[in-house]
């Protein structure tokens, strides 16, 4: 079920909400039960089959998780080893069997018939959550152990599908809380109104971007060769796309769980306004960025080896990123991009932090372009269709084929009907400044403490300050006009572009 439906957002949500504030009078643990029912009737909607497959990962993990408590090193670690093992083997065989007999069959020539497996929505999520939780349990971080809450904190349906990845930490102290199931007005108004937003980035600005992308990518996938305006303008069109598809879908996911005052953590902090790649990856999927540096460079030696070891602890690190994504080599590519990326950025810092101890406005200017230019060209393997779409639109994007498009390529392929390569840019036009410039959704909140106190420095400037968000009729009437035009462009519902990791 997406929450840009209008069976979730006209029957699923009004239902799930009454019963539980409606549960919630009666007993705590009855709107509990309530929540974990709707969140596994969400997650049914889509395959039912696969439901039976995360409750039984979910029942196994419990279980590990409770005998990880009782037992002494190191029959612990043995333990934890197994219990991860075994979170692997279910999200390798789903995800990345179909890519290891063909990466096989690539190399040895053998001709293995290569298996076709539906991907169940949101395993790499609710694994990597999972993982967390067993890691947190053997150091001795975890220590509630209701199955119901444990349920919920694995299958609250506003984080299920594509995060954020959260930690024990973040979810199961709020679910304590005697007021949790209690009815609030404020609470549901903030929760509407973070949510419309969201909403509104997805249906009107992502989707809306979506043709343009499409054209010249699947052109490329096609064996056309687009020309460097049309190659730029859908790469930049993309990383839009993504950019308000992914934070639209953060933003709902803050939303709905504010609607019965649960703070899920930040996620997205206006990545592309990041000075350096370092910067960047504070600000984008950011809890994937603290589980990849908790549980994979951390574990690895992180920078307590040396230099050079640390180099490859980063390189390895964004390369299982990349894997995580998708299997597939354009995300070993993607990865293995931003493992360099770092790589030099680190060796950057450390060889000019003795020489450059002012900031200047004119180097953060230059160093926030050279970040967002190297960010969208990791985006083209990240979208493109194969290695060999990948080379056609990079070869694009230096001109290879032409600067300004002609009669041939994704003009020849697609014909007039399609939207023209001029559409994109004006989108890049309107929408890159916006994300530069403007405050975020969290920033526009900030008087309802949705930025974290590490955030403080990121909030609004003085003269902004008048246009936060608050509980007043005029931001009421505002709100609400967004999420009429946001339900409007619901009828051409899609999936988030990270359903599909």
């Amino acid at each position: 079920m997406l929450f840009n439906s209008y069976a979730f957002l006209f029957l699923f949500l009004p239902v799930t909400l009454a019963g539980f504030f409606a549960f919630g009078r009666r007993s705590h643990g009855l709107a509990m039960g309530w929540l974990v029912a709707a969140s596994l009737f969400f997650y049914g909607w889509w395959y039912p089959p696969y439901l039976a497959l995360l409750l039984v990962s979910v029942m196994f993990n419990f279980g590990a998780g409770f005998a990880l408590s009782r037992v002494a090193m190191p029959s612990r670690y043995r333990l934890l080893v197994l219990a991860v093992g075994a979170n692997l083997v279910l999200l390798g065989y789903f995800k990345y069997a179909g890519f290891l007999v063909g990466a096989a069959d690539g190399i040895l020539d053998a001709d293995w018939p290569v298996p076709s497996i539906a991907l169940p929505l949101g395993i790499s999520f609710f694994t990597l959550t999972q993982i967390a939780f067993l890691v947190d349990t053997a150091r001795g971080e975890a220590r509630d152990y209701k199955f119901i809450h444990y349920l919920l904190f694995v299958c609250y349906f506003p984080h299920l599908i594509a995060g954020p990845i959260l930690h024990h930490k973040d979810l199961m102290p709020q679910l304590d809380r005697a007021d949790i199931a209690r009815f609030s007005a404020r609470r549901l108004a903030l929760g509407l109104s973070y949510f419309s937003i969201g909403l509104f980035k997805k249906t009107v600005i992502a989707d809306s971007l979506s043709p343009y992308v499409g054209r010249v990518f699947d052109g490329a996938a096609n064996g056309m060769a687009p020309s460097g305006a049309e190659a730029w303008g859908a790469v930049f069109a993309y990383a839009l796309q993504l950019y308000f598809d992914f934070s639209g879908y953060s933003d709902m996911a803050i939303g709905l769980a504010r609607m019965i005052g649960v703070q899920l953590p930040l996620n997205f902090h206006s990545p592309y306004k990041a000075t350096s790649i370092i910067e960047f990856w504070r600000r984008w999927h950011m809890t994937l960025a603290r589980f990849l540096r908790d549980y994979v460079y951390i574990p690895l030696g992180g920078n307590r080896r040396g230099p050079a070891r640390r180099y490859v602890n980063l390189l390895l690190t964004m390369l299982i990123g990349g894997l995580w994504h998708g299997a597939g080599w354009n995300f070993v590519l993607w990865g293995g991009l931003h493992g360099v990326y770092l790589a030099v950025n680190h060796a950057w810092r450390a060889l000019t932090e003795a020489r450059i101890r002012s900031p200047s406005v004119v180097r953060g200017l230059v160093a926030g372009l050279l970040t967002f230019l190297c960010v969208c060209v990791a985006w083209v393997p990240f979208r493109a269709n194969g290695l060999a779409a990948t080379a056609t639109m990079l070869t694009s994007l230096v001109g290879w084929h032409g600067w300004l498009p002609g009669n041939t390529g994704v003009v020849a392929l697609f014909g007039e009907a399609a939207p023209r390569w001029t559409g994109a840019w004006r989108w890049v036009g309107v929408l890159l400044p916006a994300v530069w410039l403007l405050p975020n959704t969290q920033e526009f909140f900030s008087r309802y403490g949705t930025l974290p106190p590490r955030e403080e420095a990121d909030r609004l400037p003085l003269p902004m300050l008048a246009f936060r968000w608050r509980l007043s009729s005029g931001w009421a009437y505002a709100t609400a006009i967004i999420a009429v035009v946001a339900v409007l462009y619901c009828s051409r519902a899609s999936e988030f572009i990270y359903f599909q990791f």
